[in-house]
């Protein structure tokens, strides 16, 4: 059986693993994203590559931006200021050679439940990546859709009623989002990561537990607006903090709460992803096995 090396750009650690093409995760690690420059990035990736190069049939990468799957080529790179119209496959062949596929990270892991997890089932279904920032994909008729300026499945730019910067859906469900939820109900302005937040709710702390409620109203009420739209069977939701069943015992609360005694409205069908923090890394494997 091959085995394959996936990795998963994030806005702050690249995920890496060692992964067989049934999916199996043999092994897998991280170091920090680099923010300054295209170079640190590139030998970054090759640093890694270097670690496994002798052993895998191909590089499967999954990232921020608005990315072209079959080019390789990334428009932009979300977090990744230095990623602007980039032919990103081509640079790291140049430090890596071997078969590499680049997709958008949010359409990976759409990818990852079509094939192996929550949505192998679905005709029509939504992946909501919540991470740095807020990463979707749409799946129509059993296929990823990208639209015509792959722009599909960009949640993070969605207004809700203003035209500022924190109006956008990445500052309100991202990382963001949660800690000035959780600096609200504490009026504080310290700064917490998501671990130490939910470290802190799974503690009973009521304040911390209060906002992530208010984190997840939020989320909610922004999945019924794409039920509204798009009517899909399933969303189902990934990222760090998907991990943690404090966040789904809350969506579904809210879910039927809102929802309750309301015939009129379709409620939301939403579960997590079933590779959970690891939809990334097998999407991108899929993408790569499904190339055409």
């Amino acid at each position: 059986m091959k085995t394959y090396l996936a990795l998963d750009v994030g806005g702050s650690s690249i995920k890496y693993a060692l992964i067989q093409e049934d999916s199996t995760i043999l092994e897998k690690s991280s170091v920090p994203t680099p923010m300054d420059t295209m170079d640190h990035f590139v030998e970054t990736i090759g640093e890694i590559y270097d670690q496994y190069k002798d052993n895998i049939a191909g590089m499967a990468i999954s990232m921020p931006g608005i990315i072209d799957p079959q080019k390789g080529y990334c428009f932009t790179g979300g977090a990744l200021s230095y990623i602007r119209d980039i032919p990103m496959k081509e640079k790291l062949q140049q430090r890596c050679p071997c078969p590499i596929t680049i997709g958008n990270d949010a359409k990976c892991a759409g990818a990852a439940e079509l094939g192996f997890g929550n949505l192998q089932d679905v005709e029509d279904g939504v992946v909501i990546v919540l991470g740095t920032a807020v990463g979707g994909c749409v799946i129509h008729q059993g296929e990823v859709q990208y639209g015509k300026h792959f722009f599909g499945g960009e949640f993070s730019m969605i207004f809700s009623h203003g035209i500022d910067g924190e109006d956008f859906w990445w500052a309100t469900n991202g990382i963001l989002g949660l800690l000035k939820c959780v600096q609200k109900r504490l009026s504080t302005q310290q700064e917490y990561t998501g671990i130490e937040i939910f470290e802190m709710a799974n503690q009973g702390h009521l304040e911390v537990q209060k906002a992530i409620k208010d984190f997840v109203t939020i989320l909610v009420k922004r999945i019924y607006s794409l039920q509204c739209v798009l009517d899909p069977e399933k969303f189902v939701i990934g990222g760090g903090i998907s991990a943690q069943p404090l966040l789904f015992e809350y969506i579904q609360q809210v879910n039927d709460e809102i929802f309750e005694n309301n015939d009129y409205y379709v409620k939301p069908v939403i579960e997590p992803c079933y590779y959970r923090n690891d939809a990334n890394l097998v999407g991108a494997l899929y993408q790569f096995l499904n190339q055409k």
